[in-house]
């Protein structure tokens, strides 16, 4: 992506099924579930570089021991550095201990992170500051186990003002009005209530201390969320787990964001992303499953566990970029769906260079569009194929040398590279761009000057300022006849909400074109209009996007047109053309993931439009905040 987004944090769940002095026993260690945990949340990285926290709860431990384990790290490493603290905690049992460091009641009360169950997070910030504060999981904390409640999760909730207002309604005193800790204090409070009427109903049958066991025996997670979620409007893969040995992971009623589990008879494990469960446990994608939307895998101290509906499902809209950049490309999936990006783009770009494959050198922006490259490249060899096939089979006629179509092929270079060593934060604003457009650096002399066109792949284009400030600055030098940047994925128009930090609307070099097109043609009073429809749905609470009717004035290309003269530098010669994917064949490369509000606007929830709406207001009123 040539403009950096930050993206949706990562989740993950152990839970050991057995016994842990089977997997002492079996694996000869102790340390089965650390090391697990340990490659879940390495494998899932990419999801986390702000932060990340793991908590784990031993079940059965006596009362006057500690039973939740919980460690957070915001350091350079934050995976390495909580794994080695824990480690360091087995080290020190081992070299006390000796012998009693494989008898697992003895660890279990003299170690931490010696329970059954595990969870992990994996923290980009979205919004906030980066501090131990902000980093999952959270706890909710209580004398009685089946009170207490860790949770963590990959989310963003649209309506935080109403959720605030809601538990202050209950009669609680939120410490702070934001989405964490609201959806953490409405499944607490409701995980509260549900202690009290199971209290209410046995209280004349038993004493205080055997209620406690009927409580973890028979509380009823599915409830406890069916009631604290009803309110939610958000995108969201929650984990939580009770302080009795009860745990959960629920997922939104549109599937926005991604779950998925496995299971044998010694593990339960939940990931973000199916790559993470594949290495860690080394078992084909067939056995992993994903949490289906509205519903919540349910984990009972038992260990029995039930995927249970807790909410509604709608229409699915699992998010798109999800497979476009966010995911790890190793899932055999989200790599045929990036490949098959990069096949349908392949009529634009030959239209782009005039079918003059000769002159065209093609390359693309490192790293995630790599594989919708490989895409490209297939999709110009299957057009080269049926070319020959044209001429040696069909009879057609044909214009050139023979020898020349049938051994020819597509051009490839390594023409941008990224320079990971410079820093543009050492210098001041004022010379910060000199800076930036050296950011990237580039491959000489394999450019015919003033012949070749140069097309560069990205997966998408966000705001455009990379583009012009760097990339296009430095391919200028290489004084190609002709630059077509492409990108994989569709005019990002509208913020998002559901987890990714791209709020404000005024950022998209898409929204900035379409402005200027507005300006051009002497419409301005269609803002106005437009600002006017916006506070009205606002204040009416409609579940509309009104901000589409500005984008209609325009054809796609003509947007996309605007885009190139917006990013183009003003020493560039070469003629500049700005490919974007289409929205439909969007949908034909990832037909099972239709969330695509970033470029058409639909959003799948109420507070999705609120925000494109508040936006709009937001860039019309020169106020430069978050639209929620």
């Amino acid at each position: 992506m040539s403009d950096a987004i930050k993206h949706e944090c990562g989740i993950a769940l152990v839970r050991l099924r057995k016994p842990l002095s089977y997997y002492i026993e079996k694996y000869g260690s102790p340390m089965y579930a650390v090391n697990k945990m340990y490659i879940l949340m390495e494998k899932q990285r990419n999801r986390g570089q702000d932060g990340v926290g793991v908590a784990n709860i031993k079940i059965d431990q006596k009362p006057g021991l500690r039973y939740i384990s919980r460690y957070r790290s915001i350091e350079s490493e934050p995976i390495k550095a909580i794994f080695e603290k824990i480690g360091r905690k087995y080290k020190k049992a081992k070299k006390d201990g000796k012998d009693n460091y494989y008898d697992e009641r003895w660890l279990k009360e003299n170690c931490a992170f010696t329970g059954e169950v595990w969870m992990g997070h994996l923290r980009y910030g979205t919004h906030g500051k980066n501090s131990i504060e902000n980093c999952h999981p959270f706890l909710r904390q209580n004398n009685w186990r089946s009170r207490n409640l860790v949770v963590a999760g990959n989310f963003n909730m649209t309506n935080v003002d109403e959720l605030f207002d809601i538990l202050v309604k209950l009669g609680q005193h939120p410490k702070e009005k934001v989405d964490t800790v609201t959806v953490m204090e409405k499944i607490g409070h409701f995980l509260d209530e549900e202690n009290n009427e199971l209290f209410r109903q046995y209280k004349d049958e038993y004493t205080n201390k055997e209620i406690t066991a009927v409580i973890e025996s028979e509380l009823n997670l599915q409830r406890v969320l069916k009631r604290a979620c009803k309110d939610f409007d958000g995108g969201y893969a929650m984990v939580g787990m009770v302080g009795h040995g009860d745990a959960f992971v629920a997922r939104d009623p549109v599937g926005i964001r991604p779950a998925y589990y496995y299971y044998d008879d010694e593990v339960i494990v939940v990931a973000s992303e199916k790559p993470a469960i594949k290495t860690a446990f080394n078992v084909d994608y067939d056995q992993i499953e994903e949490v289906k939307p509205g519903h919540a895998l349910i984990i009972k101290k038992n260990g029995e566990f039930a995927q249970q509906k807790f909410s509604k499902p709608k229409e699915k809209k699992s998010c798109s970029f999800e497979r476009i950049y966010f995911s790890r490309g190793t899932d055999p999936d989200i790599y045929e769906e990036r490949k098959n990006l990069g096949k349908k783009l392949i009529p634009q770009v030959l239209k782009a260079i005039n079918f003059d494959l000769k002159n065209t050198v093609f390359s693309y922006i490192p790293n995630t569009a790599e594989t919708a490259f490989l895409g490209m490249l297939q999709g110009l060899e299957d057009y080269l194929s049926a070319k020959r096939k044209d001429i040696l089979i069909d009879n057609k006629p044909h214009m050139g040398d023979i020898e020349e179509l049938l051994s020819f092929r597509p051009r490839v270079e390594k023409i941008v590279l990224k320079d990971a060593k410079l820093r543009t934060f050492i210098t001041d604003d004022e010379h910060r761009d000199e800076l930036v457009a050296h950011v990237y650096d580039t491959t000489y002399e394999v450019i015919k000057k003033e012949v070749d066109t140069l097309v560069i792949l990205d997966d998408s284009i966000v705001r455009g300022t990379t583009l012009e400030k760097s990339i296009l600055t430095m391919l200028s030098r290489l004084k190609p006849k002709k630059v077509v940047i492409v990108s994989s994925a569709p005019q990002i128009r509208f913020p998002d909400c559901y987890g990714i930090d791209m709020s404000k609307m005024s950022e998209f070099v898409a929204f900035r074109a379409m402005i200027a097109l507005i300006k051009e043609k002497g419409k301005e009073y269609l803002l106005e209009e437009v600002l006017d429809r916006c506070k009205l749905a606002l204040d009416e609470n409609l579940n509309v996007n009104e901000v589409n009717r500005l984008y209609e004035e325009f054809a796609y290309e003509e947007i996309s047109n605007k885009i190139g003269e917006i990013v183009k530098p003003e020493e560039m010669r070469a003629d500049l053309e700005i490919i974007y994917q289409t929205v439909d064949n969007l949908h034909k490369a990832c037909p099972d993931h239709l969330g695509d509000w970033y470029f058409t606007g639909n959003f799948p929830t109420k507070g999705g439009m609120r925000v494109t709406n508040r936006s709009f207001v937001n860039y019309m009123e020169g106020k430069l905040v978050r639209a929620y």
